[in-house]
């Protein structure tokens, strides 16, 4: 894999690293996220959270809901950007986050 693209947001403290095989628009891609100030990992926190490219975050979390599932941040813009996101919780407590493609 290689680094596709990176992006620091100082005022949250962390940095996001895409990485990937070839084009985003194409290949899957992974992100990473450096959380600078992260004290120490427990099960649950053993890693920040695994992110997957979604058409419609608000749809996806209304599916997730239904089917059982645990929201446990509605889709909206990101803290620090507006890029739409949303996260859920698998049953170890692990987030999973929808990022809503542009």
């Amino acid at each position: 894999m290689q680094l596709l693209r990176r992006t620091d947001y100082p005022e949250g403290r962390f940095t996001l690293a895409f990485v990937g095989y070839g084009d985003e628009a194409k290949e899957a891609v992974l992100e990473l996220t450096h959380n600078r100030d992260a004290p120490s990992y427990q099960l649950g926190t053993g890693y920040g959270h695994v992110a997957l490219a979604v058409p419609d975050a608000a749809a996806d979390c209304a599916t997730i809901k239904a089917r059982g599932g645990k929201v446990v941040r509605e889709a909206g813009p990101m803290k620090h950007g507006s890029t739409i996101i949303a996260f859920d919780e698998d049953p170890d407590g692990y987030k999973i986050e929808l990022i809503q493609r542009a």
